[in-house]
């Protein structure tokens, strides 16, 4: 009996003996397999020192630096059009021609009139000597004296008379000669040759805008002022346009403008820039984004925007070592602009952080670097 329980409590021991070896044996792999499993793929970065633009950024539409819509001073048919639609004009520059002939004539009868006048005057003059001769011995009445004197001053006021109507004709024919008031480009040309205008109908003939230089308008939260105000004492502030897809820079300026009181329908303060506007990158009524730059942020430490994690404690990044260990690091972000994420505190400039895949990491995961993210250019970062 005693031999039996022996031999059954030998075979219950080789069977836990048996069955610890196959355990084992089935578990390597996996352990093998987990500890192959802890290096995690992810994407690096190195964090780096640039200098970064403090701006604050609205919306805008580009206007003409001046547009004048012309008009005719003078009524007549158009006899001739000396531009093309779209054109670039010089100031002063032949635009339309009003038959001049009706004020030619015109000219030419006041013209003669003064010289019939003129003539008169002459007489009169010659009149008024000759009684002032004979007025001393008696001869002449003083009544006739004064009468003459008189003549001669309305002739002499009748040559007034005649050479304000010569300049008014003249005026008209000047008129008739429709002239650019401004330089810019012709839009298009709204009354053909062969039309009849009239002053009365105050309809325009062509619309001229000068965008060279231009302007553009945006407004930006009235809580930027003080910002805007204060660093614009300092020194003049630049103003960068972007097309609407916020990459595209169109051209640079300088704040003009900062408008005398905030709109209170909307909590905006309403500013102007100009622009050069060489080669016309701006067109007016297009839409843009306008950054005033307000500082430079020198040597700020940057990193990618997607590196930055958010957590309950604040933001943070993934710090790796030189054996590829992720160390979580608190950090202050400053700005996110323009892709870059600006860091006051908690990275220095030639730290490598994780940029992607980062949220399948803990404080010390061994990570495998499948991918170095490549640097962006200071004049992308700048932007």
């Amino acid at each position: 009996m005693r031999l039996q329980q022996i031999a059954i409590i030998a075979a219950i021991g080789l069977s836990i003996v048996a069955g610890i070896l196959v355990w084992r044996h089935e578990t390597r792999p996996a352990i093998a397999k987990a500890q192959v499993q802890q290096e995690i793929p992810v994407t690096a970065g190195i964090a780096e020192a640039r200098n970064v633009p403090v701006y604050i950024e609205g919306l805008g539409t580009v206007q003409a630096f001046n547009m004048v819509t012309v008009k005719t001073q003078v009524n007549g048919q158009i006899t001739k059009v000396f531009f093309k639609e779209g054109q670039e004009v010089k100031a002063s520059q032949p635009l339309f021609q009003i038959d001049p002939r009706s004020f030619e004539a015109a000219l030419q009868q006041a013209q003669a009139t003064k010289e019939k006048d003129q003539a008169q005057l002459y007489s009169a003059q010659l009149d008024l000597e000759r009684d002032v001769k004979l007025l001393v011995p008696g001869f002449q009445t003083q009544q006739a004296y004064d009468q003459q004197h008189a003549t001669v001053g309305q002739l002499q006021a009748a040559l007034k008379a005649d050479q304000a109507q010569i300049d008014n004709a003249q005026l008209s024919l000047d008129f008739s000669l429709i002239r650019s008031p401004i330089e810019g480009r012709t839009g298009q040309r709204i009354v053909d040759v062969g039309n009849f205008v009239q002053t009365a109908q105050n309809a325009g003939l062509v619309t001229i805008t000068q965008v060279r230089p231009i302007f553009v308008s945006f407004s930006v939260p009235a809580e930027q002022l003080d910002a805007i105000r204060r660093n614009q004492a300092q020194h003049p502030l630049e103003v960068v346009v972007f097309a609407m897809d916020d990459k595209t820079e169109l051209t640079s300026g300088e704040l003009t403008l900062i408008d005398n009181q905030v709109d209170v329908a909307t909590g905006t303060i309403h500013l102007k820039a100009q622009f050069n506007n060489t080669g016309e990158p701006l067109w007016p009524g297009e839409f843009v984004n306008a950054r005033i730059v307000l500082s430079t942020r020198q040597n700020a430490v940057t990193v990618s925007a997607e590196t930055v994690m958010q957590g309950p404690t604040g933001s943070y990044v993934y710090l790796l070592n030189q054996d590829n260990i992720a160390t979580r690091r608190n950090v202050n972000v400053v700005a996110t602009q323009q892709g870059l994420a600006v860091i006051s505190q908690g990275l220095a400039a030639g730290n490598r952080v994780v940029v992607e895949g980062q949220y399948r990491l803990t404080d010390g995961s061994k990570v495998k670097i499948s991918e170095q993210q490549p640097t962006k250019s200071g004049e992308q970062a700048a932007q």
